[in-house]
């Protein structure tokens, strides 16, 4: 089911209760078993022509999820929903005609590129593999439309610069023309300056291409220039999603109050930060019930790591997964763990939540 519990027409994807388990041998002899709960039990929607950032630290799942939703991994359970249709199952083979409707941009642009193929063998590959013809002329109009010259069909990648190079994967994910385009961490590896660049041309593309964005980042300032809409992820799970402005401006998760403040803000009042101390726990063997309770600045013992909270609407088209989520926006990090109705007497300080900033 998704976010909001109803499916749409206006949904280009839907993901319900995606799971996705990876086996590890663990021991001094490998002899023991055990599974990394890369992702559990997501769900949410995309909206035709869209952008729907995904964002959390590194290793909660968001590459992950992205893979499972193009069918680049195989799901451990759960069901996903491209154009109407279940492709959790299908083989390779009847996920090809599917593939040219989703496409992906990588995160690094030197590492997505063949170094022994020229720029318009990379581009034109999508069209090889679907048997399109006339791939060259295409290929130059998607240069030139990517802001490269035609002229550039013949060159190396070593040749070309890092945005140079996003620019040429973005071409790359634009020629089968389809209709939802990953885009995972494709200007984290880019200068400031190419980074703009770059966010640029993927909203000048989508309004010309009516095209649906899934935008991953670990940079909340970067989702805030270009995402309708933020998931915010945290060991694998869903923890909070709504409209952009609303995450920003009232966020109702702990964990997503703690990475807005620690956004950096130009201004003389900028936000006190919220410190979380402590590790991400493994995701090998997650904490029972709520899975940030460990480090959760609002943790309430016997509750928190007792019972499981379920994403429920806290304010129109925003939901968070917490039994006690903030009240307002924005909060010093002593107001933050003080939830309401809770008895702090004997307990100044949380365990998972430092008092000093």
């Amino acid at each position: 089911m998704s976010a909001n519990g109803s499916g749409s027409a206006e949904n280009l994807v839907e993901i319900e209760h995606l799971t996705k388990h990876f086996a590890v041998k663990q021991g001094v002899f490998a002899r023991g078993h055990a599974q990394v709960h890369a992702v559990e039990d997501v769900s949410f929607e995309v909206r035709r022509g869209e952008t729907l950032g995904i964002v959390g630290e590194s290793g909660c799942g968001k590459s992950t999820t992205a893979r499972l939703m193009l069918r680049l991994l195989d799901l451990t359970a759960g069901t996903v929903r491209f154009d109407g249709r279940d492709i959790s199952k299908l083989s390779q083979r009847k996920l090809r005609p599917i593939r040219r409707e989703m496409q992906m941009i990588f995160q690094d642009p030197y590492a997505s590129l063949n170094p022994r193929k020229t720029i318009g063998q990379i581009i034109g590959t999508p069209f090889a593999i679907h048997g399109v013809k006339g791939a060259k002329t295409r290929v130059q109009e998607l240069l030139e439309t990517v802001g490269l010259s035609p002229e550039h069909y013949n060159r190396y990648p070593h040749e070309f610069s890092g945005g140079q190079r996003q620019r040429i994967g973005v071409a790359r994910a634009l020629a089968l023309s389809p209709k939802l385009i990953v885009c995972d961490e494709p200007v984290s590896a880019l200068d400031v300056s190419i980074q703009a660049q770059v966010l640029n041309l993927l909203r000048t593309l989508q309004d010309d291409f009516n095209l649906t964005y899934v935008f991953i980042t670990h940079d909340l300032s970067v989702l805030r220039q270009i995402a309708d809409r933020i998931a915010v992820m945290y060991l694998g799970r869903l923890v909070e999603i709504g409209e952009s402005e609303q995450i920003y401006e009232a966020p109702k998760h702990p964990y997503t109050a703690a990475l807005l403040s620690a956004v950096p803000r130009a201004g003389i009042d900028p936000r006190e930060r919220i410190m979380l101390i402590g590790d991400v726990p493994s995701p090998i063997s997650p904490p029972p019930a709520c899975v940030f309770h460990p480090r959760c600045p609002r943790f309430h013992k016997g509750h928190c790591d007792v019972v499981e909270p379920l994403l429920r609407e806290l304010a129109p088209h925003q939901w968070a997964a917490c039994h006690y989520p903030l009240e307002r926006w924005p909060m010093s990090d002593a107001e933050i763990r003080q939830a309401e109705g809770a008895r702090r007497e004997d307990r100044p300080h949380l365990e998972g939540a430092a008092h000093e900033v």
